[in-house]
């Protein structure tokens, strides 16, 4: 391991969450001088700007022929999201859950995971998988613009306008500038993607380890930087709601709009591992229906059910890291995990949701 495979990687990092915010800042004030609402906006450009760096990463590395890398970044970065990102902010602050979250937005994002894993089950995402995904990102996002304007939603507006500077007036040449500042965030992306995949591959080669396990682990978590700052600050500001729909709605164009688009880009079909169908991607799957009861339970998030979800990343992780290098206690570990762990959280979630539906009657 040479000191530039660490150059690559914090380079790449630094470059992906730079690019984002200046893409987002950019689109999102060019899009308001064409008159689009503050709203719609938020709801397409900030979304598709925090899921960017998934995006360039995963592109990237499918064009070049780095299949593990593409999905390893993607499911690991959805695990990720919910577990250590909506665990770290709930132990900031205790975070509040609409109801149309729990009715709508998550069980499209369970149903989002099951069509992928269906879809990778042949061992590959094919152009017309990547196709089928893209297709239902498209109408989810047509969904969510016409249900917007049916409902004012006057504070997630305001909201909006005051983060990207919306109201103000536009100066003279300012579309100009936030062009400029589209490109610039679009060559950012690209340049930190280029970067964030050669040191990952070069780390993956010096650790022994596979594309697929530092894409789950590394690669993931640094392209979810955007999501952590987003939700920490959304936390902080005390806007504890959009903190959850933040991490959902990410998950959702992960799954439909990265793997999609990169699938359709990809010279030949994503090889996707067998352990990743036989393991991972049920974890992420089992992550997102586990939302279902914690967020139903009191519609929120609560600083103990936070820190479980961190240290069930923790746990995630410990074994990526003992299975790939072959650690002589891995059966202990998965013994424990088998027979103990994993039987009494599915009791847990199970009483939480009974209790909450029980009190909801």
């Amino acid at each position: 391991m040479t000191l530039m495979t660490f150059v690559y990687l914090i380079a790449g990092l630094v470059l992906l969450v730079a690019g984002a915010e200046v893409l987002v800042r950019g689109a999102a004030r060019l899009a308001a001088q064409f008159g689009i609402p503050p709203l719609i906006i938020g709801l397409t450009v900030v979304a598709f700007g925090t899921s960017a760096p998934e995006t360039a990463v995963s592109v990237q590395a499918a064009l070049d022929g780095s299949g593990d890398l593409a999905i390893g970044n993607v499911v690991g970065s959805n695990i990720a999201n919910v577990l250590l990102i909506l665990g770290v902010t709930a132990l900031i602050a205790p975070l509040l859950v609409s109801r149309q979250l729990i009715r709508l937005d998550v069980p499209i994002m369970i149903g989002a995971s099951l069509v992928t894993w269906a879809l990778a089950w042949d061992g590959s995402l094919s152009r017309l998988d990547g196709a089928l995904l893209f297709a239902g990102i498209l109408a989810y996002t047509a969904f969510l613009i016409i249900s917007s304007r049916r409902e004012k939603k006057a504070e997630a507006s305001d909201e909006f306008e005051d983060e990207y500077g919306l109201h103000e007036a536009p100066k003279p040449y300012a579309w100009a500038i936030n062009a400029a500042l589209v490109i610039v965030g679009l060559a950012l992306l690209v340049g930190g993607a280029n970067f964030l995949v050669e040191g990952a591959v070069q780390l993956a080669r010096a650790l022994g380890m596979s594309e697929l396990v530092i894409g789950l682990t590394v690669v993931a978590v640094g392209t979810s930087l955007p999501e952590l700052a987003t939700s920490v600050m959304a936390a902080i500001k005390g806007e504890r709601d959009i903190a959850v729909g933040n991490i959902v709605g990410s998950n959702i164009f992960n799954l439909l709009c990265v793997l999609g688009l990169a699938s359709l880009v990809s010279p030949n079909a994503i090889p996707v591992a067998a352990n990743a169908l036989a393991f991972d991607f049920p974890v992420m799957i089992a992550v997102a229906i586990a939302c279902l009861p914690i967020f139903f339970n009191g519609y929120s998030i609560n600083r103990w059910e936070g820190a479980l979800f961190v240290a069930y990343y923790a746990l995630y992780t410990t074994y990526l890291i003992f299975n790939s290098s072959g650690a002589p206690w891995l059966g202990a570990f998965q013994h424990a995990m088998l027979t103990f762990v994993l039987p009494l959280t599915a009791v847990t979630l199970a009483v939480i949701g009974a209790r909450a539906w029980h009190r909801q009657r």
